[in-house]
Parts: C-alpha cells; sequence; structure tokens
C-alpha cells in the first residue's frame, strides 16, 4: 500500500508509525481509557486489510479514529485527535525543507522535470522552483478548502499551476501589442515610444514579450499583422533617404531596387531580432518566454503585403534553424508559430499559396507551425479570426460598449481539469452511478475554479504595470483594482479535461470511436459545455470548455489510477491517458479521418482544443502534408504535426537519425553511434517519454511502456 503524504510525496505504508501514533496518545490518558498492544496491533491489520493501492495520509488517520469509536475509547480518541492536532502544527511551522534541499541538489526529479523549457540546474531557475515549492505548500495547507486539496491529491481533479498560485497573477493572454506599439509603453519605469522603424518596432517587441512574461505563468501570444505598419515606415523612410542622397541622378528602377535591397536587410534583421531575444532572454522566472507568433493575412489589412514579406522571412528563419552551443542548427523551442489557412492561401489558386508552402516545408523539417483553419473558425466564433492565447485556450467573442469584438488584451484566469478516467472506474461500468459521479466532481471543479478567481478579485493594477498600466492588458491608473477585467466574460476561466477515450471504454465497453461510443462521449463532452454555460450565467465569469493539451497530466492522473484501483486493461495498463477528446494512438485510422471525427470536439470544446496526426518521414512526404493542410482548412479548426523524434545528444542534431551500412543509429552530423547518446522515438504504445536501455541488449531502444 502506498500512502500519499501531505507534501503530495508517495512512501510506503509504515505500520510503525500508526503504532507510534496510538502509542503516544495511549501515554497521555489515564489507565482506564488506554488499549492493549494487542488492540492497537488489531487496528493496524485492519487498515493494512483493506488492500488500497494509494492512500491519503489522512484517510489512515480517519480510521484510527473509527476504530477507537468502536471500542468506546472516546478519551483515547480524543487524546489522538490532540496530537494529530499537535502534529500539525508542527508541520505547518515547517513543511518545505525537504523538497527545497532537493532541488538543490537536483535531486526533485518530478519538479525538475516538470517543464522542460526550465534548466533546473541553474540558479536563476532553482530560485524561482524554490519559491514555487513554497507557493504550492501554501496552496495545499491554508489557501485551498482541505477537500479540494484532497482531491487533487487522489487525481480527482488538477489544480493546474499551484506553485504560482501564492501570487496575484493570471495565465495566460493576447498581448494588445497595437496598443502598446501605437501608442507607447513604459517597461522598468523608463518610457518606450512609438517606434519609427521596422526593426525598433521589433526590438520592443521582444521587450514587451519579456516583461509581460515576468509577470504571468501562462504563455502569451502576438498578433505580427502590427508589424506591418512598421516595416512600410521603413520603406518610406528608405525611399526618402534615397531621394535625398540621389535625386534624379540615377533612374526610378536602380532606386527602387536600392530600396528594395535595403528593406530586405531590415526584415531579416528584424525577424532575427525576435527569433534571437526570445531564445536568449531569461525571465524572472528562469525561462526563456513563452511565446506563439500568429501569422494571419486578412484581405480587409491595409498592411498586407508588408505583413506576407514578414510571414516569409519568419518561415525562411524558422526552417533554417537557431545554432545551439556547438554550432549545429537547432530547432528552437520559441517563439511557437500558427499559421492561419484561408480562401487566399489554402492551396487551392490563392494569391498567398506560395507562403503556405513554405509552411509545409517548415512543418517537415522543425514540426511548427500549427495550422489555423480561419473558415472553421468564423463558423465557431461569431464570424472571427483570432490567435489561441499561448496555452493554446481559447478567449470567447466579447464585444466592448461600442458593440465591437474585442480579443487583444485578454486573459485567462487559470485552469482546472477533470479526470475522466476515474469517474469511469468508480462508476464500475454502472452509466448512472457515472452521471451521478461526473455531476459531483464538476462541482469540486466549479468550486475550485471560484478559487482561481477569487484570488484576482481586488488585486490592483501596481501587481504588474505592464499589464494593467500600460498597455498589455489595460491602462489603469496606479491602485485601480482589476476587477472589471474578471467579470462578464472579459477574460476566461478553464475547466480541462482528461480521457474522453478512457471513460468511454469503462461505462461504455468501446472506443468513442465507435458509433454508441461517439454517441456516449458527445454527451459527456455536451455536459462539461452545458455546466460552463450554467456557470457563466449564474456568475458572470467567462467559464470555457479547454481541451487541455498538457501530456504531463496524462500521466500524473493514469499514474495516480494505477497506484489506487490495480492494471485496468486499455485504461490504467497503458501508463497515461488520452488528451482531452483525443483518438487513441493505438487505433488504426488515417490523417483525415481522425480530424473529421475529432472536429466535433473541437466545436463543443470552444475553451480550447488542438488535435495533430503523425506523419513518418516528414521531410519526404511534402505532397502528403500539402493534402493534409487542404484538408485541414475545410474540415478541422486547429492542427498540427508529429513525426518521430531524433536528436543527438553530442552535437546537439534534432534532424532525423539515420541507419548505417552496418544497421546502427548513426547521426548525420557528428556521426555519433553511440545510442545511448541519441533519443530516437518511437510512438507504436503512444508512449512520449524518454526511451531506456535494456541490460544486455545495449543496441535496443525500448519503450517503457510496451518494452518494443
Amino acid at each position: 500500500m502506498k500512502v500519499i503524504k501531505r507534501d503530495g510525496s508517495t512512501v510506503e505504508f509504515d505500520r510503525k508509525k500508526i503504532v507510534t501514533a496510538i502509542g503516544k496518545a495511549n501515554e497521555a490518558v489515564d489507565f482506564e481509557d488506554r488499549i492493549t498492544d494487542a488492540q492497537i496491533k488489531s487496528i493496524v491489520d485492519d487498515i493494512a486489510s483493506r488492500h488500497r493501492r494509494r492512500v491519503l495520509v489522512e484517510d489512515i488517520q480517519d480510521m484510527v479514529e473509527e476504530k477507537l469509536m468502536e471500542l468506546q475509547k472516546y478519551q483515547l480518541m480524543k487524546s489522538y485527535i490532540l496530537y494529530r492536532y499537535e502534529r500539525a502544527l508542527i508541520r505547518k511551522a515547517n513543511t518545505t525543507d525537504e523538497s527545497i534541499l532537493s532541488l538543490i541538489k537536483n535531486s526533485n526529479k518530478d519538479v525538475m522535470e516538470e517543464n522542460s523549457n526550465k534548466n533546473a540546474r541553474t540558479a536563476s531557475t532553482q530560485r524561482d522552483l524554490i519559491a514555487g515549492e513554497v507557493s504550492k505548500d501554501l496552496t495545499r495547507r491554508i489557501l485551498l478548502p482541505e477537500y479540494i486539496s484532497k482531491a487533487h491529491d487522489e487525481g480527482a481533479i488538477h489544480f493546474h499551476d499551484a506553485d504560482y498560485f501564492l501570487q496575484p497573477i493570471f495565465n495566460c493572454c493576447l498581448i494588445n501589442i497595437k496598443d502598446m506599439l501605437d501608442n507607447g509603453t513604459v517597461i522598468n519605469g523608463k518610457m518606450i515610444e512609438s517606434p519609427k522603424s521596422f526593426q525598433t518596432a521589433c526590438t520592443i517587441t521582444t521587450q514587451i514579450i519579456a516583461s509581460v512574461a515576468s509577470s504571468q505563468y501562462g504563455g502569451q501570444s502576438v498578433n505580427i499583422a502590427h508589424l506591418g505598419k512598421y516595416l512600410r515606415r521603413t520603406k518610406e523612410k528608405y525611399k526618402k533617404q534615397c531621394d535625398e542622397k540621389f535625386g534624379d541622378t540615377i533612374d526610378a528602377e536602380t532606386k527602387k531596387r536600392f530600396v528594395e535591397m535595403r528593406l530586405a536587410e531590415s526584415l531579416k534583421a528584424g525577424v532575427q531580432t525576435i527569433q534571437y531575444q526570445i531564445n536568449t532572454l531569461m525571465t524572472t522566472n528562469g525561462q526563456s518566454p513563452f511565446v506563439t507568433l500568429f501569422m494571419y493575412l486578412d484581405d480587409k489589412d491595409e498592411y498586407i503585403e508588408e505583413n506576407a514579406m514578414i510571414i516569409e522571412e519568419i518561415l525562411k528563419q524558422r526552417y533554417e534553424g537557431i545554432k545551439n552551443e556547438k554550432g549545429v542548427y537547432v530547432t528552437p523551442a520559441f517563439p511557437k508559430l500558427i499559421y492561419v489557412l484561408d480562401e487566399n492561401n489554402c492551396l487551392k489558386g490563392g494569391k498567398y499559396d506560395y507562403l503556405t508552402k513554405l509552411a509545409v516545408k517548415c512543418s517537415s523539417k522543425r514540426l511548427y507551425p500549427d495550422y489555423i483553419s480561419a473558415k472553421k473558425m468564423r463558423e465557431n466564433y461569431e464570424g472571427n479570426v483570432f490567435s489561441p492565447m499561448g496555452c493554446r485556450s481559447f478567449l470567447s467573442p466579447w464585444k466592448d460598449e461600442n458593440g465591437n469584438y474585442k480579443f487583444e488584451g485578454r486573459f485567462n484566469q487559470g485552469v482546472v481539469s477533470i479526470n475522466l478516467p476515474q469517474c469511469g472506474i468508480l462508476a464500475k461500468g454502472d452509466e448512472k452511478k457515472f452521471w451521478e459521479i461526473l455531476e459531483e466532481r464538476l462541482q469540486l471543479c466549479y468550486e475550485a475554479l471560484m478559487c482561481r478567481h477569487n484570488a484576482l478579485s481586488g488585486v490592483t493594477s501596481d501587481v504588474s504595470p505592464v499589464h494593467w498600466q500600460y498597455g498589455a492588458i489595460a491602462r489603469l491608473q496606479p491602485g485601480e483594482k482589476i476587477d472589471k477585467y474578471l467579470h462578464n466574460g472579459y477574460s476566461t476561466i478553464s475547466l480541462g479535461y482528461i480521457g474522453l477515450y478512457e471513460v468511454t471504454k469503462l461505462v461504455k465497453g468501446v472506443s468513442h470511436t465507435e458509433p454508441e461510443g461517439t454517441k456516449f462521449a458527445v454527451k459527456i463532452m455536451n455536459t462539461l459545455r452545458e455546466h460552463c454555460e450554467k456557470w457563466k450565467k449564474q456568475t458572470g465569469l467567462g467559464f470555457g470548455l479547454y481541451g487541455t493539451p498538457a501530456e504531463s497530466l496524462c500521466y500524473r492522473f493514469a499514474r495516480i489510477d494505477m497506484e489506487r484501483f490495480g492494471s485496468i486493461p486499455d485504461v490504467t495498463d497503458k501508463g497515461y491517458y488520452t488528451n482531452s477528446y483525443h483518438v487513441d494512438v493505438r487505433e488504426n485510422i488515417d490523417a483525415f479521418s481522425k480530424f473529421t471525427f475529432e472536429s466535433q470536439f473541437q466545436q463543443i470544446s470552444s475553451g480550447g482544443a488542438i488535435s495533430y496526426v503523425e506523419i513518418p518521414n516528414m521531410r519526404h512526404n511534402l505532397t502528403a502534408i500539402e493534402d493534409v493542410v487542404k484538408f485541414i482548412y475545410d474540415n478541422i479548426q486547429y492542427a498540427e504535426f508529429n513525426t518521430k523524434s531524433d536528436y543527438c545528444h553530442v552535437c546537439g542534431f534534432d534532424g532525423e537519425i539515420i541507419i548505417n551500412d552496418d544497421n546502427e543509429w548513426e547521426c548525420p552530423v557528428c556521426h555519433n553511434k553511440d545510442q545511448r547518446k541519441m533519443n530516437v522515438t518511437r510512438r507504436t504504445c503512444g508512449y512520449l517519454g524518454e526511451n531506456f536501455w535494456n541490460v544486455g541488449k545495449t543496441k535496443e531502444i525500448k519503450s517503457r511502456v510496451l518494452h518494443l
């Protein structure tokens, strides 16, 4: 039996600790109120005999109290409760020493691997992680009601980002970059005026991104269409300089070529500034800014030609990659790229199809960009096309006092996710029981989400001037409360969910891709959505249903349920749950059928949704990728590509590892053949973690799940 301690760690069941605790209480009461050693042993035996794979330490203590009540030893029970209380006071005085010291010693594996964008060995990152451990501890013990903390520890729900809950900051946002560039902003107490050139605009944009990232914990998105104006300003400046310098001494065609040459140089330098700054800047939370660039060519945009040039340069530089410390071009983690497909670029003879072909080429090598269908998005969001926030959650349509839709300058208050498979496990095949459990768990989610909202209520603009006073979100006065931006749907608050496939298997006995399973899965999704709409109506808050792209949570929920309920075929035995509504990776389904099937769930999950397909050997399958991109435009709102991911730990090469004439994997750059220093991921079973080496078979890469 595994025991879950109050700090969330797992230890083996220890009989001696229960014996010691009862013994201490026994010594504190009169002789006639005591129990014998045999009775103490009987209590411990009873707890051990329950054969629970996973139990909270508080549950064990409750069991002890129940047994003492059965023995009618009320004074002893009172003494035991007092002992519990005294121990609780000691814990509250100091509960983070062990976790913090383990961070410094680089032995806290869970925290160190929680965020791949953080190097947990550096002092700056450790400083943020230490603060996070303190925040998680205070959140669990003091800030959250005990029943919500317990539900999180038991894997019933997941209270996201508890490591930042102590601070009055929010999740993710769409920066109002247009306002900040056009009207100026202030960073670190210094005035930054509206830029006069494209390169300056790019520099200021990265400064804004870094400042924003340091004062929130989620991602941010920037619409690069607002940079087109500044590229035109640069072009006009070069025309003027050319006229002033050369006058009529050179012909118009030569002037044009001169201006185009200078403009191309500025364009390349500006985009390079964005790429290098984002990848080299370190925010105050010890990582590169989690930022997404949104690339949309709107026919109504007067700067569409300039924006097409910017998009082209972004894609070219992403395709090339960025050099690591060994001088090898690798794929940068940020900025993430989202490319919008519309009538003018959906590979059906549009003016900007050449950009989409470049995007496809980029995806084949660097996986990004992701793709959004403007056509499907307009169907789902009242005719609007806009970027998801950095965490891939979507805002709901909202109009200002003039009746105009507004998306930039809005944000997400936070996320709580529900473990759907656990509801199915507890129902034991009884569908009526499942709906009762789901209703209880949704109420729990609502109360946890309200904790997120209440933590932001009453906060003043001084907590983050770049957000609240200088334009990223608003232009409030110092000391002014942010409350009006929390209500009436201006910001969102998200209900996430994991494991629609598994819960359908548990309750209906079939995959959610089967007709009977699909009907049940859609009913679950509609129930989740209806609750969000009901909560929105009750509170005026922007509740949204969010198809959580939280891969680590898929493993956490599955691990907890495996420990608690044991191995359940096709559920806990896999070691992971499927993400949100996704089709399980082991199902034999083609890309087009997968997107068609999953699109129905994206429409319901309007607070955020993304689907992906895996295409083998993407670099040699450009035509296939183009076919899928065409299909995306007509059939699904938001999609991305995956493929096998190869990586050489010697030189940093992240391309396709070759198999040489000796049938060995070999890095094509440094020719490393030590396969223990290469990561070659195979997704036969859907396992996405690190491969390992089995004893005595050093030439065989193995999956931790199916042992391939």
